[in-house]
């Protein structure tokens, strides 16, 4: 118990530079494991936090652009949706790395955009900002005829009627799918370190951890199984979270009209 004490106080925070800087080399203990691997998720809800709370806001503006009249709202909104919609993770993750070390060279101001933390959290925007303005804007074309024109008879229009009917109704109809976009995104996380953004000083995420432990071991039952039951853990905490928010979105209906989360997997992206 001591030893794993020991372990946790020496590994727990490694990930974000705290602590042992050497990695253990041999006789792996399931606390070394489980402490490692529990450090990477650190950056992995970084990621995903600070992605999902900037790529909301952008995903409204881009729903409220593909939505709007004017040309040009309507369409750098679109291309901007199918691109990042229509092209691999994966792949972006490469071109934005190979993209920002080009302007690297152009001047140093560029230099933390080669960062995983900066960088790639930049893809992780565009990407969840994109997937999510799709689904604000199938919601803004499902928001019912008679809530606007209701809005209209109480004399609201412009942005008093965006702000008290539309975007509210806006985010009961997408909270569902939105939630699912949610967790897909925490699960995409895991890309980071394995693409080109490296992993300074082998600060890596929960699966780069795992990886290392696979690699030494050639054992991937222990390491793999561990990294899964973190992002279930994480899961259930975001599907706990994204409830009570559509319960609150949805607390003026009847029971039998409340809309509930339908939880889907995303087989590929």
């Amino acid at each position: 118990m001591e030893e794993c004490l020991q372990t946790i106080a020496d590994y727990g925070l490694r990930s974000i530079g705290i602590g042992q800087r050497l990695l253990p080399k041999d006789n792996f203990t399931l606390c070394q494991q489980m402490t490692l691997i529990g450090s990477g998720m650190i950056w992995n809800i970084y990621f995903g936090i600070c992605a999902l709370i900037f790529g909301f806001f952008f995903a409204t503006a881009l729903a409220v652009g593909k939505a709007a009249q004017s040309v040009w709202l309507r369409k750098p909104s679109e291309w901007f949706i199918f691109l990042f919609r229509g092209s691999p993770l994966f792949i972006q993750f490469f071109f934005a790395y190979f993209l920002f070390l080009s302007l690297k060279g152009v001047s140093p101001i560029f230099n933390p955009f080669t960062a995983a933390w900066l960088g790639a959290l930049i893809v992780l925007f565009c990407n969840t900002a994109a997937y999510t303005g799709e689904i604000f804007y199938g919601a803004l074309r499902s928001i019912p005829k008679g809530d606007v024109e209701a809005a209209d008879a109480y004399g609201l229009t412009g942005m008093p009627r965006f702000k008290r009917i539309i975007w509210p109704t806006m985010l009961r109809l997408a909270w569902p799918a939105y939630t699912n976009e949610a967790i897909f995104l925490f699960h995409a996380t895991t890309l980071v370190f394995f693409t080109g953004f490296p992993a300074w000083q082998q600060r890596g995420d929960a699966l780069y951890y795992a990886n290392y432990f696979a690699d030494k071991t050639f054992n991937p039952f222990v390491p793999y199984p561990i990294l899964a039951g973190y992002f279930i853990i994480l899961t259930l905490i975001v599907i706990s979270g994204f409830g009570f928010v559509n319960r609150r979105l949805n607390r003026h209906l009847p029971q039998e009209h409340r809309s509930k989360l339908k939880l889907r997997a995303n087989i590929i992206r």
